[in-house]
């Protein structure tokens, strides 16, 4: 079900047929380098993470992680974006992946700037913060591009590693 649209991207929710989809991008080595192994190494893996994530996050907050697909490439698939409230952080966190071929083409801010966006206009949320290592340049380029600034180092999850917490009023 298709969510927003942008110039070159539609955005859409993640369904169990995007396994495939899903497989790929989580073994890429950005993932593996900046979000950490998920062990989703076969297709039904990859159906099963979609039905305890994503669906489970639309069904339960109305929001989720959505597809970006390329208008221009017959929609293709080149990551995802969205929303996500983690227990262990005050604000929705707002996240972002995609291939490795489609970084640093401007879909990453289209996406991201769209469903912040939504987030306002439609989840009626009024704060959204991220959360990213250190080493990874990028995405903290794309968070400050986005408006969010740096509030403090965090440990939200149990590896106890220090990530650091953006954030924005919307």
């Amino acid at each position: 079900m298709q969510i927003a649209e942008t110039t070159r991207l539609l955005l859409s929710k993640i369904t169990v047929d995007d396994a495939p989809f899903i497989l790929e991008l989580v073994n890429t080595p950005g993932w593996l380098k900046y979000i950490g192994d998920r062990n989703i190494k076969t297709v039904e893996a990859a159906a099963e993470h979609i039905e305890n994530n994503q669906v489970k996050c639309y069904e339960k907050h109305g929001f989720g992680y959505y597809k970006m697909q390329v208008k221009a490439e017959s929609l293709r698939t080149i990551g995802t974006c969205g929303l996500l409230k983690r227990d262990n952080l005050d604000y929705v966190d707002i996240g972002f992946s995609m291939l490795p071929e489609y970084h640093g083409k401007g879909y990453g801010y289209e996406a991201t700037n769209e469903i912040m966006k939504l987030a306002k206009n439609e989840f009626g949320i009024k704060n959204i913060c991220a959360i990213t290592l250190p080493t990874n340049k990028p995405s903290i380029n794309l968070l400050e591009k986005l408006g969010l600034s740096y509030q403090k180092t965090v440990k939200p999850f149990e590896d106890d590693e220090e990530l650091l917490l953006f954030a924005k009023d919307l």
